[in-house]
């Protein structure tokens, strides 16, 4: 292996571990959001939007973030617009769009038009999928997401706990739920490269699930997500680097990661329980 080669690769494991680290913040702070608010299949249906529109973009030569993006919020907004104003159960309308969407994209696999794509890649992430054309976009947009998080926590925590006290005081309940969706929506589609669309939403859950099992206050809760979500992706990037022989993909390195994270705080949760009972 030549130094050029060398240096390439040191390069893609550079930008998959920093764009790691940042869509473990962002899949933490938003998760919280997402379970509390019992939206959890909201990011799994948006991460089958997400696959769903860049394979078809691709079989057409422009499977870039950015189209991406688009219509992912774009879908979000109208899954929210479902959820509030039609008769139709919020969890079937996800279900409905996701599975379109997936559909369109498996039928889309088969439109290469002379592509040579990965789609592989698109349902179950690899490390070599953030490439020096899309690596400062989802750094950009990764610090974006944490920035307007922050900006909105104290909106966030009054939503998510009583929209109709929110509501009640001037808050504007259905533009922060467009925020929260639309956050998750961009979460969705940057981390989806090298997590895959399959597993990119339980980076949502996990973290957030450990956090309920250790945390007190909602303040702790975010915190603890965010260290349990990084915490998982280091341990899973290394997993998956000392795994080279049998090539174990970043995202199920992560995902296993993360449930030997959960495993330890429900340990930790029982133990707790017990002992008050002593």
């Amino acid at each position: 292996m030549n130094f050029e080669n060398l240096a390439l690769i040191k390069d893609f494991y550079f930008q998959a571990f920093t764009v790691g680290l940042l869509i473990s913040v962002c899949t933490a702070l938003l998760g919280v959001e997402v379970v509390l608010k019992k939206y959890s299949m909201l990011g799994d249906g948006l991460s089958h939007v997400s696959f769903g529109t860049l394979a078809v973009a691709a079989a057409f030569g422009e499977a870039r973030l950015e189209i991406a993006l688009v219509v992912v919020v774009l879908v979000a907004f109208l899954l929210l617009q479902i959820r509030q104003n039609s008769k139709i159960n919020g969890d079937a309308a996800v279900a409905i769009v996701s599975g379109a969407f997936m559909a369109l994209g498996i039928f889309a696999t088969r439109l290469e038009n002379g592509a040579n794509t990965d789609y592989n890649s698109y349902l179950t992430g690899s490390l070599f999928a953030i490439t020096d054309d899309n690596f400062l976009l989802c750094v950009i947009m990764s610090i974006a997401v944490v920035v307007i998080y922050v900006f909105f926590y104290n909106k966030f925590f009054a939503v998510t706990f009583d929209e109709n006290f929110c509501q009640a005081t001037g808050g504007k309940v259905g533009a922060y739920n467009f925020i929260i969706a639309s956050l998750t929506a961009v979460t969705i589609v940057i981390g989806m490269r090298l997590i895959g669309a399959l597993l990119i939403s339980s980076l949502t859950v996990f973290p957030v699930v450990s956090s309920l099992k250790i945390s007190k206050t909602y303040k702790g809760c975010v915190l603890f997500a965010v260290i349990a979500s990084v915490a998982s992706y280091l341990l899973g990037f290394v997993l998956s680097l000392c795994s080279v022989s049998v090539q174990f993909p970043i995202s199920s390195a992560v995902i296993l990661a993360n449930l030997i994270v959960l495993l330890i705080c429900l340990g930790v949760s029982y133990f707790r329980k017990h002992k008050k009972l002593r």
